[in-house]
């Protein structure tokens, strides 16, 4: 019994955390408007935000590059959903199969380089988020280290 209880428990957070399409479209609204007012963030044609965390002398990505990144993604609430800095194991993929936020973001950064995004949700899983742990609406911040490209 106690057991189930602990799953019960652990459901009910996750589903929260994901948030209602009207709580994460506020929420959203409000982390954009924080990170706009920033001096060191630079916003996108896109709407895409990004700051400067430590720049890098190396190499840009093109769209067709698969890269290596060290990443914590964190929604605005700031729950984590992936944190590579924490358990020490790379992320790699190609940047076409990433989300929009991230498909612009990499191609800025240079090899070495540290970024932080803000990807409003039309950028990231939009209206309907995704299936797991990212809700409708959802703004999404990753830091994100560029270790290599391939």
């Amino acid at each position: 019994p106690h057991y189930f209880w602990f799953i019960l428990r652990s459901m009910a957070k996750r589903k929260q955390s994901k948030g209602s399409r009207g709580s994460n479209k506020n929420l959203t609204e409000e982390v954009l408007a924080k990170y706009q007012q920033r001096a060191d963030t630079t916003q996108t044609g896109s709407g895409l935000l990004y700051r400067v965390i430590e720049e890098a002398g190396g190499v840009k990505p093109g769209f067709q590059h698969t890269v290596k990144v060290h990443q914590r993604i964190k929604l605005g609430d700031g729950s984590v959903i992936d944190d590579t800095y924490r358990n020490g194991l790379p992320e790699e993929y190609a940047i076409s199969e990433a989300i929009k936020g991230l498909q612009e973001g990499f191609q800025l950064m240079n090899v070495g380089a540290r970024y932080e995004f803000v990807i409003p949700p039309e950028l990231a899983w939009g209206k309907r988020g995704n299936s797991s742990s990212i809700g409708p609406n959802a703004v999404m911040i990753v830091d994100a280290r560029l270790i290599s490209i391939g």
